[in-house]
């Protein structure tokens, strides 16, 4: 049977811990890591209605980008969002892991897949944190290139690629050099 430390152990190949922010917090936050796992709910952020429908599928486990437990955690109450949602979880016996900047710095992470997806070319690592263990760099943000094109030519393709409604921006010049960070 799996167990939330078989998929934490699977998620540490592909966003090693030691990747993260030193101000984040990520992986087991919640739950047990001896608890069997059949069926597991993922998901970007770990809202109360997202731990909600964690309970009315059955899942055993939330996967979340974003970690439950973020900051200085003062008191586990039902008076704030995160106290219902962790206690929700814990009532309902499912544990919450989370892969957040590791997952952002990790080679083939979320990072490079948005400069992928970008069509950024020849991608860079901006001040690398240091190399995995196949001697690949990681860090936070990605740099690389495009075909030099107006602002707004550039912007209507994210929107499109990223399926977004409208973006925040600065400046009107053409644009070649794109920095990601996710």
């Amino acid at each position: 049977m799996t167990t939330v430390n078989d998929i934490l152990a699977y998620m540490d190949t592909l966003a090693p811990k030691y990747m993260k922010m030193e101000w984040d917090n990520v992986g087991l936050l919640c739950g047990s890591s001896n608890q069997p796992v059949k069926t597991i709910l993922v998901a970007l952020d770990p809202f109360e209605d997202v731990c909600q429908e964690a309970i009315e599928i059955g899942a055993d486990l939330i996967v979340t980008h974003h970690p439950i437990i973020f900051g200085n955690l003062r008191a586990l109450t039902d008076e704030t969002a995160t106290g219902r949602a962790i206690l929700s979880l814990a009532r309902h016996g499912i544990s919450a892991i989370n892969a957040h900047t590791n997952l952002d710095c990790a080679p083939g992470g979320v990072n490079d897949v948005l400069a992928s997806m970008l069509g950024l070319q020849d991608v860079q690592i901006i001040n690398p944190s240091g190399t995995d263990g196949q001697g690949r760099p990681w860090g936070l943000l990605r740099m690389g290139y495009v075909p030099q094109q107006s602002l707004e030519d550039f912007l209507d393709e994210v929107k499109a690629t990223l399926q977004c409604d409208g973006l925040r921006y600065a400046g009107e010049r053409p644009v070649e050099k794109v920095a990601v960070g996710g």
